[in-house]
């Protein structure tokens, strides 16, 4: 009798406890300014640390607290490249050596594709 009851009563996806008796946290607006003119309102926690930096809800682009301190450039190292990381091993002479043997030993490999192409042809018309 009792499972009766409860049917259908989204048991887990609604809550059936009353606000009565709770006290919301203090809260704070805080107002962020997007460098396309939109505002984006926020409300924090009044003893939440704010950040400086939200993304607007309009563009998302990045908006800067109002009547707040800029935010900090990070000043991390550049990315390191493929080259980069080459350059510590090698000068450039000797990259310029090393393609010029990779540069000869691929054209050698052509030279004897195309020898055995040709070969290959005349052995065909010879047959045919």
């Amino acid at each position: 009798m009792s499972d009766r009851v409860l049917r259908g009563s989204r048991l887990g996806s609604v809550s059936y406890e009353s606000e009565k008796h709770t006290e919301l946290a203090p809260r704070v607006p805080t107002l962020y300014d997007c460098p396309r003119g939109h505002t984006t309102t926020v409300p924090f926690a009044a003893e939440a640390d704010v950040p400086s930096t939200w993304e607007c809800r309009v563009c998302g682009a990045t908006a800067l607290l109002r009547d707040g301190a800029q935010p900090e450039e990070k000043s991390g190292k550049p990315a390191r490249t493929h080259w980069d990381m080459l350059l510590e091993r090698r000068s450039i002479a000797e990259l310029e050596e090393v393609l010029a043997e990779r540069l000869e030993a691929l054209h050698a490999e052509q030279d004897k594709v195309k020898a055995q192409l040709k070969a290959d042809a005349k052995a065909r018309k010879k047959s045919a």
